[in-house]
């Protein structure tokens, strides 16, 4: 097969018509048509419908557009590790949460650097769904997430290990104006503006399980954003938008300087385990595993 019917196939699916789908490829229509009819005599059956002046692509092509993209990103990632090839180092791909990609994995990989000085990184960011999907599906060696505190750990099969970098907090913060609506005791008014994570949002959740003001629709009585990127959140909540659940990590340092306050000791947090995932039949993931959860410094 050639790789480059699939990347036809696709900018077919983008387009629907042979005619702008050429166009991208910048090839003649009959020349794009006998591509497309290449492919379908490989794959021994027809995805197009041909009609006059029209065509209709199969649903059996279409509901499979996700594993298609996939395959050509593995094909190319793979033909990359093969073509630069170095003995000396190893790349390990980690599918991981946008949230502790921002607050916890820049120590992380830090701490990697210092053991393993020859190894590349390469994270392959989404929320939590997507991520087990890409790590079940073997496009990533290693998951990194947060997972509540009272909830059961994500069920793999025994050839999956799980260890943890370490304790996390959700905690609700205010920045900007907001700051000087906040009382000694760190209460602030119900009806204060909020900056709300989706009720279909991992963080959202495990702030609506735990019933906690200001976090989602359901507990804000004056939600004015809603944003599942937390790392979005946190810039609102500095300009003074609105109270923003943000976990601890990513905000102790505005909070320490003054530019955010806590409102924790009023409103309560949510505890959060850091959590990573490795395939053990990759040997890489078993040892930078090993280096974060190594209690030596």
């Amino acid at each position: 097969m050639d790789m480059q019917w699939l990347d036809d196939v696709l900018v077919l699916m983008e387009e629907g018509n042979l005619s702008r789908a050429a166009a991208r490829r910048n090839i003649t229509q009959p020349a794009f048509s006998r591509r497309i009819r290449s492919f379908e005599d490989w794959l021994g059956v027809q995805i197009l419908e041909r009609g006059t002046n029209r065509i209709e692509i199969s649903q059996s092509l279409l509901s499979n557009e996700v594993e298609i993209r996939a395959l050509v990103n593995r094909i190319r990632d793979l033909r990359t590790r093969i073509v630069h090839f170095d003995p000396a180092s190893s790349t390990i791909a980690i599918a991981a949460q946008h949230a502790p990609i921002v607050s916890t994995f820049p120590d992380m990989a830090l701490r990697a650097s210092h053991y393993q000085p020859a190894l590349k990184i390469r994270l392959r960011a989404g929320n939590l769904p997507d991520c087990v999907t890409m790590f079940l599906r073997g496009d990533t060696s290693m998951l990194l997430c947060y997972e509540a505190d009272n909830a059961a750990p994500l069920a793999f099969g025994p050839s999956v290990r799980r260890a943890l970098w370490g304790i996390d907090y959700l905690v609700p913060v205010v920045g900007g104006s907001l700051r000087y609506s906040v009382k000694e005791d760190k209460n602030i008014s119900e009806d204060t503006p909020a900056i709300v994570y989706p009720d279909s949002s991992y963080f959202g959740e495990v702030l609506n399980k735990a019933q906690r003001l200001f976090s989602t629709q359901n507990y804000s009585t004056n939600p004015v954003c809603e944003s599942a990127f937390s790392s979005g959140i946190k810039e609102l909540v500095l300009k003074g938008i609105g109270v923003g659940w943000l976990p601890f990590s990513m905000a102790y340092r505005e909070i320490e300087s003054g530019q955010m306050i806590s409102l924790a000791n009023h409103f309560g947090k949510e505890p959060l385990e850091v959590a990573i995932y490795a395939d053990t039949t990759n040997q890489m993931a078993v040892s930078l595993l090993e280096v974060w959860t190594s209690k030596t410094s």
